[in-house]
């Protein structure tokens, strides 16, 4: 009977917690598979960003956040984007255009939540592509 009572026990919390709307079974990304198969072209972009001789920075300024790119490439030929993904939130994450009109992007304060954010840096120059990945709190 006690067998029976705990199997019970079990499969009530099994049924209620896949029911439960509040638990988030969705994936990290909505796009995870196709994000996997890209996966061997980040890593290539990684090992670029990492052979540079000056590193993109990320800095957290009292404006937003500040991404300096390396003086040794020409900021009018780097095109790409920042994504800025909250893993607390998937309705917070954004993309943003590079765009720049000096060697640094300035995302503004206001489109920042204090809390974890992960950024996601992909940028071309001269037909390269550059990637850099960081995890900050804000």
């Amino acid at each position: 009977m006690s067998f029976i009572g705990f199997i019970a026990f079990i499969l009530f919390f099994v049924i209620r917690m896949s029911m439960d709307d509040s638990a988030n079974h969705d994936l990290v990304t909505e796009d995870y598979y196709k994000q996997e198969l890209g996966y061997q072209q980040e890593i290539n972009a990684e090992k670029e960003a990492y052979a540079l001789p000056e590193k993109v920075k990320i800095k957290k300024t009292e404006n937003g956040l500040l991404i300096i790119f390396p003086e040794q490439q020409d900021y009018k030929d780097i095109k790409g984007t920042v994504s800025l993904y909250r893993p607390s939130n998937k309705h917070l994450d954004f993309n943003f255009p590079i765009s720049l009109s000096n060697a640094h992007l300035l995302i503004p304060d206001n489109s920042l939540l204090d809390g974890r954010w992960d950024i996601k840096v992909l940028w071309n120059y001269k037909e390269k592509e550059y990637l850099v990945k960081k995890s900050i709190t804000y």
